[in-house]
């Protein structure tokens, strides 16, 4: 490895930010992405929030030439659940020389303090490539740059399900509500990358059943969700 490099760890959500935040690092060429790290809810062996099929999941990274990291969470974890887990996973990646996580978070700054600071007690650096760019720019982006990506979550106060399975690029744009952020970044619908111009090849995806969930918060959490999901099965 060019000893100019950082070694980064990137946050792969399977989607286009992380996709975009990839190639963002490489065209820089500060960093150099040596890991990919997915949290996966070990119940149903799929991406969190995502609900992509773990197999898809390693079809990215296999097309990538990149080691894949899961760290498997139940269903529901606790914030402490998720705290040690992750920890004990960057605890293993420093003791191969990486001390910096890259992350495609765009505009949420108190995810962003939370992320630095949760880094910085293990002793690591964040990176955001993302930060503060315009999210309609970046969809525009990820198109140019051949990203390939499709809607296979919505959440049903913003969208509705036919948006499921709709490319990510100008055209989605142009039927987007006002209301929704060009990026979802307010966690409006989520994606899936089949391809992208540092994939060894495409991932032959094909469309399944959706699938409805609701989420209804707790009492020791009544502001975390109070909403439904479709989410568009791929395989």
């Amino acid at each position: 490895m060019n000893n100019n490099f950082i070694p980064t760890v990137l946050n792969w959500s399977s989607g286009k930010d992380a996709a975009l935040a990839y190639k963002l690092l490489c065209d820089e060429g500060h960093y150099k992405v040596t890991h990919l790290l997915t949290t996966v809810n070990e119940e149903y062996d799929r991406v969190v929030m995502h609900g992509v099929r773990e197999e898809l999941l390693d079809a990215q990274a296999d097309r990538m030439g990149l080691p894949l990291i899961k760290v498997k969470l139940p269903a529901t974890p606790t914030d402490d659940a998720y705290k040690q887990a992750m920890q004990n996973t960057l605890a293993g990646l420093k003791g191969q020389g990486i001390y910096t996580a890259a992350f495609g978070d765009i505009f949420l700054d108190d995810l962003k303090q939370y992320r630095e600071q949760q880094l910085a007690s293990v002793s690591f650096n964040a990176v955001f490539p993302l930060w503060k760019k315009d999210t309609r720019e970046l969809v525009q982006l990820v198109e140019d740059a051949g990203i390939e990506a499709v809607i296979v979550c919505v959440n049903e106060k913003f969208l509705s399900k036919e948006f499921l399975g709709r490319k990510i690029g100008r055209d989605f744009l142009r039927d987007l509500p006002a209301n929704v952020d060009p990026c979802g970044e307010n966690g409006e619908f989520h994606t899936f990358v089949y391809n992208a111009p540092y994939f060894s090849s495409p991932i032959i995806i094909q469309q399944g059943e959706v699938v409805y969930k609701s989420y209804t918060p707790s009492a020791n959490d009544p502001d975390k969700w109070n909403t439904g999901f479709y989410f568009l099965d791929i395989y």
